[in-house]
Formats: structure tokens, sequence, C-alpha cells
């Protein structure tokens, strides 16, 4: 049987990997990884980075390689017999990742390196080397050892169930709604609904728990009734809280288990909690900095927030006729207020949205902005409508991407990117490797032959995962462990991510990046001048909100006991942030796959931390422009300048020396909150 998940000579052949063949792959690739590991571990092996990374380094990276691509078609193309073949190989991947982590042998040849031999990038990477050994246990005495390994391999286990779950729950609710009940719902999402309810033999309108489904709902629906029944659906998924018939999707017991894991893992490093084990790698000092600086912020974005909820009231009591609003009604009521006091809607805007030209406008940035081309590649993939390119300067080959827009039954929910291949000088040929990223969304689909439309939050979801993209895209560094946005602290990553979702708010960006569904006309002016005003529409409540859920990740992970209801925990903190009560009945955490199964345990405060750096680093480009004098011609040179410095200093840089040094290599100093402050009207 020929292997196609042994084939690395070019790009992963995901049209013909099947699950038959992930046993078989991983089982060569394993007995490899292990041979390497006893070479190099060998007394007589040199200690040496280049002699260790020419042999382990190669296996393990194959590995790793060939175990994403598994990974990736699990979250985005989903099956019972590819989840059947992965969940049994998992175990067995988990156990050697852990074990070469924690290996004592591997430590010591580690330690033996003379740092004095290694360029600048291999001193990081060796650095960065040295702290995980000592957090993956290497410095742990036998049974102790043992015990830290059985905890990693049982919270992988936990961490895909979790993440089972959250899918198959999202997936298991179907409600068939009714003419009458869909009034106000736009029409493109009816067409949508319509047709899926179709295709079950089903009358009236499939509405599901997806985002694109789920989103115009609450937002456009004018039964409230309807949208109660979705919103309880939604905030109960995956809890006990769920109808008995999705009992089995209850993440309540796993969710118990992964932080008691958390925290014996900890406690075994010598911390006292998790949330001190996640912040070492991090930009942060200590989980009680970060969480000042939650309390800091949420204090500023008070006031806002709670005049946010206080026009909302207002304009339900006396506008729509509802004195007493309740959760599910909120979003209806926001839109509405919102088409009253800017006169337009998200509906209006969405039909300029078309997804072919909202991304030929995003490449247009870009490649103003960095100064490369991007072209349509071939590449074998997924599923029909996945995409693929390629990012050129001066016409050598920087990297590749696939683009995978569409949400879809299988598909885990969210927006992300993640790397397929990394940036590495292959210690074994000699030749460099260009970086492949996977970008990912779960946009909806068009209907017959109409583009796909999007909304602005869509558009700033595609800008952001972009970000993510060209920072380990565009990186030059060649040592892989510390290429692109390996090595980057975790509390700094989302800084080129947020950085892009700026430019959705640019007038010299948007313009070219629309045209009417109908008339192909772009969007109007006056219309934009209306998104403008109503940018910073809620951003108190929404900050408010976004530091509901950091500072409940960070405190769950500090001084929460694991075996308490975290419910309780949950409640202390809403009563603290939240300026809209939640039902008794919401079970959002119970969902909340970024820290259960997405890797920002302890570190979701990180959209807010990263959100500082990416507003002061935006600022740098509003100076420049406003430097120029306002001249158009002016105005693009020096965009193009800072695009360069922006480029070279954050972005090609990668993980290769610290984020601070990265930023202030860029802005000169340290940065600052006004910026953010400013960005979101809370000055």
């Amino acid at each position: 049987m020929t292997i196609p998940l042994l084939d690395f000579s070019d790009l992963p052949l995901f049209d013909r990997i099947l699950p038959e063949h992930v046993g078989p792959a991983v089982d060569d690739l394993l007995v490899k990884a292990d041979a390497a590991l006893e070479r190099v571990t060998a007394p007589d092996f040199p200690a040496s980075w280049s002699d260790i990374s020419r042999v382990l380094d190669v296996a393990t990276e194959k590995l790793g390689r060939a175990w994403g691509a598994v990974s990736h078609l699990n979250s985005v193309a989903d099956t019972p017999e590819l989840r059947a073949v992965y969940n049994a190989a998992l175990p067995r991947v988990t156990e050697f990742w852990t074990r070469l982590g924690a290996d004592e042998r591997l430590y010591a040849k580690y330690k033996a390196i003379d740092a004095s031999t290694l360029n600048a990038e291999q001193r990081q990477a060796h650095k960065n080397a040295i702290r995980n050994f000592v957090l993956s246990g290497a410095e742990l005495p036998g049974a102790a050892k043992e015990r830290f390994a059985s905890i990693q391999e049982r919270q992988a286990e936990l961490s895909q169930k979790f993440s089972e779950n959250a899918l198959d729950a999202t997936d298991a609710f179907a409600y068939y709604a009714t003419a009458d009940e869909v009034v106000g719902i736009p029409e493109d999402v009816l067409e949508t609904a319509r047709a899926q309810a179709q295709a079950e033999d089903k009358a009236g309108y499939r509405l599901s728990l997806k985002i694109p489904s789920y989103l115009p709902v609450m937002q456009f629906a004018a039964s409230s009734a309807l949208r109660e029944t979705l919103y309880k659906a939604y905030t109960t998924r995956a809890s006990d809280q769920a109808p008995a018939e999705f009992s089995r999707f209850d993440n309540s017991a796993v969710m118990r288990e992964i932080l008691a894991l958390r925290l014996e893992e900890a406690q075994l490093l010598g911390y006292r909690n998790f949330g001190e084990v996640s912040v070492v790698a991090k930009m942060a000092q200590s989980p009680e900095e970060v969480i000042t600086f939650l309390r800091d912020l949420a204090r500023r974005a008070r006031p806002y927030a709670e005049k946010d909820v206080a026009d909302l009231r207002a304009f339900a009591h006396e506008k729509l006729n509802q004195p007493d609003p309740q959760p599910w009604d909120y979003a209806y009521i926001g839109e509405k207020l919102k088409e009253a006091r800017y006169a337009f809607s998200e509906q209006e805007v969405k039909q300029y949205f078309t997804a072919p030209k909202v991304l030929a406008g995003l490449f247009r940035i870009v490649e103003t902005l960095f100064e490369v081309a991007i072209r349509k590649d071939s590449a074998p993939v997924w599923k029909p409508g996945v995409e693929f390119y390629r990012i050129e300067r001066k016409g050598q080959l920087m990297g590749q991407f696939y683009l995978d827009p569409a949400a879809r039954t299988g598909k885990r929910g969210g927006a992300w990117m993640d790397d397929a291949r990394a940036r590495w000088l292959r210690p074994d040929t000699g030749k460099l490797q260009t970086p492949v990223a996977h970008l990912v969304c779960n946009f909806a689909e068009g209907v017959g032959s109409k583009p796909a439309l999007l909304t602005h939050d869509d558009v700033t979801t595609l800008f952001h995962e972009f970000g993510h993209g060209l920072h380990h895209l565009l990186t030059q560094v060649n040592e892989h462990d510390v290429s692109g946005i390996s090595g980057v602290e975790w509390d700094a990553v989302e800084l080129p991510s947020q950085f892009m979702e700026n430019f959705c708010w640019e007038w010299e960006v948007l313009k070219h990046m629309t045209a009417h569904m109908d008339t192909g006309e772009p969007l109007p002016r006056a219309l934009f001048d209306k998104m403008l005003a109503a940018k910073n529409f809620q951003s108190g409540m929404q900050t408010l909100r976004q530091v509901e859920f950091s500072l409940f990740d960070m405190l769950l992970h500090t001084s929460h006991n694991p075996s308490d209801d975290l419910m309780s925990l949950l409640n202390e903190v809403r009563k603290e942030t939240a300026v809209i009560s939640a039902p008794s009945y919401s079970r959002t955490a119970h969902t909340f796959s970024h820290i259960f199964s997405g890797g920002y345990a302890a570190g979701y405060y990180s959209y807010k931390w990263a959100e500082v750096l990416s507003a002061d680093a935006y600022a740098a480009f509003e100076e420049a422009a406003a430097a120029s004098g306002g001249e158009d011609a002016g105005k693009t040179t020096v965009t193009v300048e800072t695009g360069r410095k922006y480029r070279q200093a954050i972005l090609e840089a990668g993980g290769s020396r610290p984020a601070m040094e990265s930023f202030k290599a860029f802005r000169g100093r340290e940065p600052s909150l006004d910026a953010l402050l400013r960005h979101q009207g809370m000055t």
C-alpha cells in the first residue's frame, strides 16, 4: 500500500489521504523518530546543534508534518472513520512527544551545547528548548516523570473529546422554522436555510447553530420566541442543561478532569497553579499582572458599557415596546438601534462584500503594504471550494497557503490559521524549505450562481487570520523552531492578526474590495461614513465581554479548585464584569474551545494583551500618514515605508527574539494602552 502521508517531496497529498493510511504512517514515523532519538542520545554522539538537528529534527519534523495533516483533516473534514483512527493514534503520538520533551539524556545534550557556537536564531531556539525541557518534566524524578507523562496523554484525549462534543452538539441541532417565524431574517440566509430543509425533504427553513445561520437569526429575526429557542440551544450546547437527547455531548466531567490534571501538572513542576506555568513562556510576568491588567481595562470600559446597555434598554422600551428585554433580545435591539442611529443596517452593507471582491481587496493591500505578489497556485485539497495561493517577492517564492472559507457539517467552528510546514534551512539537504499555512474560516456559502456574501465582521475575521498567515509566511528566519509564529510568546502572537483588522476600516482599502452583488457598484462613501460612525458602537460592552472570558480563564487556572462547580466562578466573574445578566442555564464555558482544546489555557487574555500591541503598531501608520500632509501620493509612500519597517521588525523576525524587542525595533519604545482606548472610542 502506498501511503501518501509518507510522501514529503512537496505538499501534503490531501486528496489521497484515507483513514486507513493513518495507522501505518504513524507506525513508520514513530519508529524512525525513536531511532533518531536513541542515536542522538548515545554517549558518543556529539553535543552539537547542527548534528542533533540533522538527525533528530529531521525525523521529528516529518512526524509533525504528517500528524499535522491528519489533525487538520480531523478539524475540517471530520468523518466517523477518520475520527476513529485519529483517536487510536493520538495517545501514541502524544506519548512520543511527551517522552521526547522529558528525556533527560537529550536534555543533557542540549545543556552541553556551547551557545557561543550558535548564530542568533539558534541561540534563541536553544534558550527556548532548555526552558521547554524543564516545563516538559525533564528534571522530574522517576515516578513523578511517569505521572507527568500519563497526565499529558490523558489531557490530549480529553481535549480531543471536548472538541468532538462541541462539534457534535453543534451539528446535532436543527430547527425547522415556518415562514411566519423567519420574518426579518435576510433573504440570502433564508435561501440557504430553505435549500438545506429541502435537501432533507423537510418543509420550511432549516436553522442551525453554525454561525452563518445562528447569528443572522439573533440579529434580524422579528420573533423573540425564535431567538430564544436558538439562544437557549446555543448557550447550553455540550452541557448538562442541553435536552436529554443531547446529554451524550455533555462536557462537564471532561472539563473537571482537564482542570484537575492541569493543576497536578503544575504542582509536579513546582508551581502553585497552571496559570503560573502558562505565563513562563509569555510576555506577562505573572498571573497577578494579567489579572491586574484585565481589571484595569474593565474599570476603564465599564462606564462606556453601562451607557451602551442604558441606550439599548431605552430604545427597546421607547421604540420596540420591549420594557424588559431578555438576553436573546439584545443582538436584535442592537441591530435596530444601529439602523436608527446611523441609518444603515449590516444587511445593507453585506450586499457589497462579495467574497471574490473581498479577497481581491485583501490581496491588494497586502501586496502594496508588504511589497509582495499573491498568485493563484495549485495543490491537492481536501474539499471542493478550497483554494491555494503562493506569495512571492521579486519573483522569489516566500510561502504558500490554503484558504478554506465555508462552513459545513464536520468542520470545527470558528476561524484559525495553522502551519502545514515551517520555513527551515533543512540540515539534511541544505535547501531552504518555504512555509505553508492553512487559513480556515466558517462563512456562509453562495446559493446557486450567486457569490458568497460576507458581513463586515466576516471581512474582519478574514483579515485577522491572514495576519496570522503573514506572520508565518513572510518570516526570514531559517531555524524552524523560531521561524514564523514558532517561538513567539503566546500573548504576542495575536499582534499581526489584530493589526490587520485595522485596514477593514480604511476607505482607501474598502473602496477596492466592494462590489454590490446585483449592480457591481462599490460601497458608497456615504455608507462607509455611517459604518465608521458606528465603528465603536457597543465597544464598551464588547470589551467587558472579552475581559469576562479572559478573567474567567485566568481565575479558573489560578484560584479555582477543580473539584468545585466552575459555574460558581463564572457567575462571580459575570457579577464583576458583565452588564447584561446571563440566564441561569447559560453554559458558555462548555464550548470554550480556546481554553479546553485550543491552546489558550490561562492565555485567553492574550487577545486583549496583544490588542494593545497591535493598536499601538497601527498608530505608527496613522502618524506617518498624518505627517505626509494628507496628499495621496505622499500618504502611499510613507505607508509603504512604514509597512516595510513593520514587515522587517515584526513579521520577518518571527520568534527569533523576544516580542518586546521586535516591538521596540518597530516603534522605538514600549507599547502604550492609549492607542487601544482611542481606537475603541473609550477616551
